[in-house]
């Protein structure tokens, strides 16, 4: 096994992209986010909730070599992006808002691909 689940990684990559492609038309339009975006970034929180929880039951039962703490602390970066993007753009409901929500999308696309190396044991 090469990964903790591979249609996590799939999901998570899927729903970012989906959201990132929303988040850059709002963008050209110059609108801030809205409630439909929020539904996204939900929906995709709950999926890095599950992965978390699954991903601690995952390093406890394994006989691989991964590097436990730098393991967990991507899971809860992962996990802690998209709220904090969402509540900075809450604060800011404007261009700048939908922006910081797309950084926010584009890192937990960026952390997910990481977490998957990590548990590849490509440290």
């Amino acid at each position: 096994m090469t990964r903790v689940s591979p249609w996590v990684l799939g999901a998570v990559l899927v729903l970012c992209g989906v959201t990132a492609v929303v988040l850059v038309v709002h963008l050209v339009r110059d609108r801030a986010a809205e409630d439909g975006m929020f539904v996204l970034l939900g929906l995709t929180e709950l999926v890095l909730l599950g992965q978390l929880v699954a991903g601690c039951i995952a390093l406890g039962s394994t006989e691989r070599d991964v590097e436990g703490t730098l393991f967990v602390s991507y899971l809860v970066g992962t996990a802690l992006a998209l709220p904090i993007g969402a509540f900075w753009s809450l604060a800011e409901r404007s261009r700048a808002g939908t922006a910081v929500v797309l950084l926010a999308v584009l890192t937990v696309a960026a952390l997910e691909v990481r977490l998957d190396a990590i548990w590849a044991g490509a440290v």
